[in-house]
């Protein structure tokens, strides 16, 4: 994650990649972390090439439902996942703010509205839409 604080993307995603891998090799794809490290690594393929998010999506695959499934809509996980895929969303052009908007009502509740995330994907559904 230090790459990506840097900005340094290119070279965070075969890192990503790696963690995820792993996870799924241990863990299995139904796991949190496993499920964690779908929506990490397909969020920053997203923030990598905003211009073409469709690998984004594919990475992301069926993580938010799963991750619901598995943890249940509220849980911190979940939560997250969905704002990434809902940021996949907006790229996509499939998905307006409001969508992101309403994950992070929800986050707010879960996680309190100064949470990291919260703060984070509150600014992103904030943009212009």
């Amino acid at each position: 994650m230090l790459l990506d604080d840097k900005g340094d993307l290119d070279g965070a995603a075969p890192l990503y990649r790696e963690a995820l891998d792993g996870t799924r090799e241990t863990l299995g794809d139904r796991h949190m972390y496993t499920l964690g490290s779908i929506g990490n690594y397909a969020d920053l393929l997203c923030r990598r090439d905003p211009v073409h998010p469709n690998r984004a999506r594919t990475a992301m695959g069926d993580a938010p439902e799963v991750a619901r499934e598995v943890l249940g809509a509220d849980h911190p996980v979940s939560l997250l996942i969905e704002a990434q895929a809902a940021r996949i969303g907006i790229a996509l052009g499939v998905a307006g703010r409001a969508v992101l908007r309403q994950v992070v009502a929800r986050m707010e509740a879960v996680l309190g509205p100064e949470h990291p995330q919260t703060r984070k994907y509150n600014t992103l559904g904030k943009s212009a839409d």
